[in-house]
């Protein structure tokens, strides 16, 4: 849904996503993280919550905190503490969940990002970090339920937005462009089907200049796909609800993709609710502004520095240097070709049309696209220098996806696809084409631009497609006139 307002109501969207950080041991002890392994084969003393085991911080998971910090040009904080989130599930051996709630380590910030040419951005309120529960696992061929506990005490970022986002299509695309900062810089292997990042959608409607509704929250949806389904399946059932009377109670609810729909699941909680307390088994978590900086300077360079360095350096549109830099090997991709044929906004272009258009629809990433940056290249080479039409290039383009050839210049041999540019055989064609056509030519004189293109499309097909057009225009135009 792209309008802000349905059927008279406003859509207030916000987020709490779920990263699963890349360390190899878990937040607070040494067990692995490995996903796929026998139940209850990964997890420790201190993930059971055995009596007398204390949790110990994994640096490697508040360095991969503070990269995100600084992907997002948040506020690392130097001081945060952990809390004590109580609840009882039988998947929380603890009884109690170890997170951050009054001062997170990760504060503020912003997630930039496209949707069509419509540049938006959504606030960031905190990322913190915690551990995750087990797995309740139900066996319905059997009618038992199982507990796996090897999840416990994987470290996650949970990343909170402001509700700034006004519709399903808004949500989804932040969502990817989260996906790709929190893989792109390695904190996050991003794997939705196996839990890696998962999203909460916060949805409540309103009528315009209404206080907020009341929310609630679809739990981890885990595709692009069914987020959407699921949102704008939510926003129809508020505003049917309030339409015939009833209010919204807010409530963690599921979405169920075979029928499209989501059901409640249980009331929601508040933060008083979960009586939340510093941990005593904790000392606060201490980032020194060395530590920080040591951290920024192994980082990679960032998706947005690398669009604003395509847009200085090779004079691209901010969004088609945002649209090229959704992936590192995108990116890679589009400046190899680019820098081997000195036409930056041709290959984007290409990049951006024809080969993503077959990336899609082959389902593929652009690490097994057929045609390489150096294929790429040369053939953009030879449309620059009038070898080749567009319409040819793209006959070309064709023979090297489909591996018909390797080489650029031998493709356009073989099919016969070079273009005409020797003035003297177009002046004696167009020449023909005026004397054949005295009809058409008395229109274009009267002022009828159709004749002209007419005409053109005479000249064209004479010279079996392979004029270059802006020549044939010009030479045409210019007897004419003449």
């Amino acid at each position: 849904m792209t309008s802000k307002l349905i059927q008279g109501y406003e859509v207030v969207i916000g987020f709490e996503t779920h990263a699963q950080l890349s360390t190899q041991s878990k937040i607070f002890s040494r067990a692995a993280t490995a996903f796929g392994a026998e139940p209850n084969t990964q997890a420790c003393a201190v993930d059971l919550a055995l009596p007398g085991t204390l949790p110990v911080m994994n640096r490697g998971a508040v360095e991969r905190a503070i990269e995100f910090g600084l992907a997002v040009n948040a506020t690392i904080a130097p001081r945060s503490i952990f809390a004590r989130k109580n609840y009882f599930y039988p998947d929380l051996p603890k009884g109690y969940q170890i997170s951050q709630f009054e001062i997170p380590v990760v504060q503020g910030g912003s997630v930039e990002f496209f949707l069509g040419e419509e540049k938006k951005s959504v606030r960031l309120v905190r990322a913190h970090l915690e551990e995750d529960a087990g797995k309740s696992l139900h066996e319905d061929f059997i009618g038992q339920s199982g507990i796996d506990l090897n999840r416990a005490g994987t470290p996650l970022l949970e990343i909170v937005t402001e509700p700034d986002m006004r519709g399903s299509e808004e949500a989804v695309a932040y969502a990817k462009e989260l996906h790709k900062i929190v893989t792109w810089i390695g904190i996050c292997d991003g794997n939705m089907q196996e839990g890696s990042f998962r999203c909460d959608a916060n949805v409540s409607v309103r009528k315009p200049g209404q206080p907020l509704g009341t929310r609630r929250e679809i739990k981890n949806l885990n595709s692009f796909k069914f987020m959407q389904q699921a949102i704008d399946y939510e926003i129809r059932w508020q505003i049917e609800q309030i339409e015939d009377g009833h209010a919204i109670q807010q409530a963690t609810v599921l979405f169920d993709p075979d029928t499209g729909e989501t059901r409640a699941m249980r009331t929601k909680e508040d933060a008083a609710d979960y009586r939340y307390f510093p941990d005593p088994d904790l000392p606060p978590l201490v980032v020194a502004p060395e530590w920080v900086e040591r951290v920024r300077g192994q980082m990679a360079e960032l998706p947005r520095v690398m669009a604003a360095r395509f847009v200085a350096d090779y004079g691209l549109p901010e969004y088609d240097a945002t649209t090229l830099t959704q992936s590192k090997s995108m990116a890679a991709y589009f400046e190899a070709a680019a820098q081997a044929c000195g036409q930056p906004k041709l290959a984007s272009n290409w990049v951006m049309g024809e080969v993503s258009r077959r990336l899609n629809a082959q389902d593929i990433g652009i690490d097994a696209a057929p045609v390489s940056p150096a294929q790429l290249a040369a053939l953009i080479g030879r449309i620059a220098d009038n070898t080749v039409s567009n319409s040819a290039a793209r006959q070309v383009f064709d023979a090297l996806w489909s591996r018909e050839g390797s080489d650029v210049d031998a493709v356009i041999e073989a099919k016969g696809l070079k273009q005409m540019n020797d003035t003297g055989a177009l002046e004696k064609i167009i020449d023909d084409i005026i004397a054949a056509n005295p009809d058409n030519v008395a229109q274009f004189r009267a002022g009828k631009d159709k004749a002209f293109n007419a005409l053109v499309g005479q000249a064209m097909k004479a010279t079996k497609g392979k004029g270059n057009p802006q020549q044939v225009n010009d030479l045409l135009r210019k007897k004419l006139q003449g």
